[in-house]
């Protein structure tokens, strides 16, 4: 009997963890694995670049989970530095590029699996492409931006962009002893949280010595003599730059699955069911970076490029492809990020994106401490929480603050999940001592507040 054939393209989270999972559990004389990787590494945490770049993580390979010969040892053939130019969906085939001999050839499946990622956003502007000018997006992309920062002459660094990127990136650099300056064309930092609370990360910002320039569009990037990066224009003033990082945020890399007719949602990202099969194609699957997800709170499709999606995706699709079964059903939207010890989170929906879908709600922001007030490093803690008008349904959680503050919003991501009340969350039992928390967890205080203003708004 003639083994099945698997194809997959893209060697990093979502792909290898599908080929990896379908391996336990088909052998190959049953499932052979072909899986193509242009890059130089596999499996690795693209999530831990900016603290490489910054000195908290020593090594390049700490972050490599398994290299490619260990997936070859799994009898996954494996193959690097080969990119997947074209796939013929009709005759259920790929065709493959080396890059380092530049031969070409087909390969067959009878099962195919897409995880080619995001991209970084590079805008189409002048100089975008002078030396120094670097996107992090791959372990190649950091090991460029290091050698770059040894070849600097100065110490000035402009990080273009403020998402978990250009945060990320802005610690890296202040960790390196750089002057970081960050324009964000948005009015505050961090355009994942309302307005209100990117304030609170900009005037945290400010205090670690980064300098933060909101409204600032850039135009061009200006180069010395030697065609190096020199500094980044604005429309409205010009900043000195010996490197410039691009943290402007990422886009799903699906140019090669568009070209092959598969379905792409509003976002740019593959379409999948909740099998994480290709809609409309019984045999394809995707994941990671390059899909778009259900929004379980807005009941749309979005695109979240993180690590922890990817790896679900890889085991979905693996699970599936491998005879075995899984869903993957959905995301609230939960990510957490850092600035030196400022802590960031959200969770749920902002309240543009509650209008977005027509959703009416109320607000309830307070500030709290992180420890029991008393208790020494007790340190300010804000918490923002959205519920729906009338019904009170939790919409969204967003946290700035210190000392343990981030991973409090998985409190509210399960919360979320379950289709909980505010006023249902006021019953949690959360659990307490002094060092951990003050007798009403800052996730309760915000819950009393958002419960009455849902009150209030209905009785107006």
């Amino acid at each position: 009997m003639t083994a099945t054939r698997l194809v997959v393209i893209g060697g990093d989270a979502a792909g290898m963890s599908a080929a990896s999972q379908a391996r336990r559990l088909k052998g190959p004389d049953e499932l052979s694995i072909v899986a193509f990787e242009r890059g130089h590494f596999t499996s690795y945490s693209a999530c831990g670049i900016p603290y490489w770049v910054g000195g908290d993580v020593e090594q390049r390979d700490d972050l490599i989970a398994r290299t490619p010969e260990e997936h070859r040892e799994r009898a996954i053939d494996l193959r690097m530095r080969t990119e997947v130019t074209e796939i013929d969906v009709a005759r259920e085939r790929v065709r493959a590029r080396d890059l380092e001999s530049g031969e070409t050839y087909w390969t067959g499946f009878d099962k195919l699996v897409i995880a080619t990622g995001a991209r970084p956003v590079r805008p189409a502007l002048p100089g975008m492409d002078a030396a120094g000018v670097h996107g992090v997006q791959t372990l190649d992309d950091g090991q460029a931006l290091l050698d770059s920062l040894d070849r600097a002459t100065g110490r000035r660094a402009v990080v273009v962009g403020a998402g978990y990127i250009g945060v990320e990136m802005a610690e890296a650099m202040l960790n390196r002893g750089f002057e970081v300056t960050v324009l964000n064309r948005g009015e505050q930092p961090m355009a994942t949280l309302d307005p209100d609370m990117g304030a609170l990360v900009h005037d945290a910002m400010d205090g670690l010595g980064i300098t933060t320039v909101n409204g600032a569009a850039v135009t061009r990037i200006l180069t010395g003599p030697d065609g190096r990066v020199s500094a980044v224009a604005t429309d409205a003033e010009t900043y000195p730059a010996d490197v410039v990082v691009l943290g402007i945020g990422v886009a799903p890399e699906t140019a090669l699955a568009g070209a092959a007719g598969l379905p792409l949602g509003p976002h740019g990202g593959l379409l999948t069911d909740l099998s994480m099969r290709v809609v409309g194609h019984d045999s394809i699957w995707a994941g990671g970076d390059c899909v778009e997800v259900l929004d379980l709170v807005a009941g749309r499709t979005r695109h979240i490029a993180l690590g922890t999606h990817a790896n679900k995706h890889g085991q979905v699709i693996g699970s599936n492809v491998g005879g075995g079964y899984g869903t993957f059903p959905g995301v609230v939207g939960t990510a957490v990020s850092k600035v030196c010890d400022l802590e960031i989170a959200r969770t749920g929906l902002r309240e543009k994106d509650a209008r977005a879908v027509g959703l009416r709600y109320v607000t309830a922001t307070i500030e709290s401490t992180g420890r029991a007030g008393y208790y020494p490093g007790a340190r300010p803690m804000t918490v923002k929480m959205l519920a729906e008008y009338r019904t009170g349904r939790l919409l969204g959680v967003q946290i700035v603050g210190r000392d343990g503050a981030a991973k409090r919003v998985d409190i509210a991501a399960v919360a979320l999940t379950a289709g909980m009340t505010v006023d249902q969350m006021t019953a949690l039992d959360l659990g307490y001592a002094p060092p951990f928390s003050p007798v009403w967890d800052p996730i309760l205080v915000a819950a009393r507040k958002a419960s009455a203003a849902v009150r209030a708004a209905g009785t107006a």
